[in-house]
This record gives C-alpha cells, structure tokens and sequence, in this order.
C-alpha cells in the first residue's frame, strides 16, 4: 500500500478522486459533513468518516498529520474549503490539492496553503468544446498550453509521408503515432505514409493542435 491520502469531500469529484487513489493501491481516507454521502462510500474506501475537516482538532484526531497528502474537493462552500486547506497547512501538510470554482477562490486557495488547485468545471468544459470539433477524438491538456490529442488524419496530409508532408515545420505539431483500423497503434516515423482513415496522436501546443484539427 502507498502513504495514505485524505479526500476532504466526497461530492463527484471527490468522489471519483478517492475511487480511483484506491485503485492505484493508496489508502484512502474519505472525510464529509454529509452522512448519506459516508454511507455511500462505507466499503469502498480504506476508511470514511462523518467529519468537519475545517476543524485541526479533528484532523490530528483522525491522524492526517502523517498522511502523504490531502485533496480537498468541497467546491459549493467556499469558506469550508479555504479553512480545511488552512487546517491541512497549519498540519505540516506540504502536498495540498484543493478545487476551486473560480479565480479569486483559487487565489485564496493558494494563499492559505494549497499547493495545487484545479478547476474540474473549467476543464470539462473546455474540453467538451475541443472534441465538438468532429476531427479531434481526445485531447489532454497540460498547465504550460501543451497537449496531446488523438485526431483524425485532415485531409492535406493523406497520402503522404510524414517527411513529406512536414507537419512539424508547417503545423508546429509532432505526429507521435498513428491507429489504422484493425491495426495496432504504430510510432510514426518520418516514412509513415498517412491514410484517410488514420488516427492520429500528436503533441503540440494546444492552439497549433487545434488549426492542424480544422486544416
């Protein structure tokens, strides 16, 4: 088992957080105020409790001064999060994950103590709105503008060669790989000759990902 981690927070997102730390072999503590919530989760978790993380007491009661890290996952009660990632800080606890709504939230976040803040909402949605692109199939993004997509091939470089059709000097993106129906996934090489039906992985920066998508 991996050093154990608590998740502030059982909504769906803390909820998927915690489910899949359990999967990759963590222990898990699961923490919320709300007791349908800690039902749900009894037995499927390392260990739930009905808790008020906002409260240090608590918290070294429950022992997370000696957990690896902590993800707080309260997004609708601002102030409920903000103190539970104060509480953590104040703990000695240096791996804080913490969500937030919106900037000024993700600002006070960092200021009391949290180490890493996402928006789940934001990502989702932008995320949905890259794949209504009908070209583009996945896409992971990243926090410097760089990505990794799966696409299907565009047209001007079917029938040709990755060395001819240059996409990294004209598109600024890296063709990693290609899936060809039936087939395995391949690595691309500059001699892999593009099909219409191909998929494609590549990495770029995100807006070059999305004009190589609409070419």
């Amino acid at each position: 088992m991996r050093k154990p981690v608590l998740v502030a927070g059982l909504g769906r997102f803390g909820g998927a957080v915690a489910h899949t730390l359990e999967r990759m072999g963590h222990e898990v503590l699961g923490a919320d105020t709300d007791p349908r919530l800690v039902q749900d989760f009894a037995g499927e978790l390392t260990k739930v409790v009905e808790a008020d993380c906002t409260d240090i007491g608590t918290l070294q009661q429950l022992g997370v001064a000696d957990f690896e890290a902590a993800v707080v996952a309260i997004g609708s009660d601002i102030e409920a999060s903000v103190l539970t990632v104060l509480a953590l800080s104040d703990l000695g606890i240096t791996n804080i994950w913490a969500k937030a709504t919106n900037d000024k939230h993700a600002r006070i976040l960092e200021r009391t103590g949290a180490t890493h803040v996402v928006f789940p909402e934001q990502r989702m949605g932008e995320r949905v709105a890259r794949l209504l692109n009908e070209r583009l199939l996945d896409f992971i993004s990243f926090g410097d503008e760089f990505a990794i997509a799966r696409l299907k091939a565009p047209d001007p470089i079917v029938g040709l060669p990755l060395i001819t059709s240059e996409c990294r000097k004209k598109f600024d993106v890296t063709v990693v790989g290609v899936k060809r129906e039936g087939e395995n996934f391949i690595h691309a090489v500059p001699d892999t000759i593009i099909f219409a039906d191909d998929e494609l992985v590549v990495s770029g920066r995100i807006a070059d990902i999305e004009k190589f998508s609409a070419i």
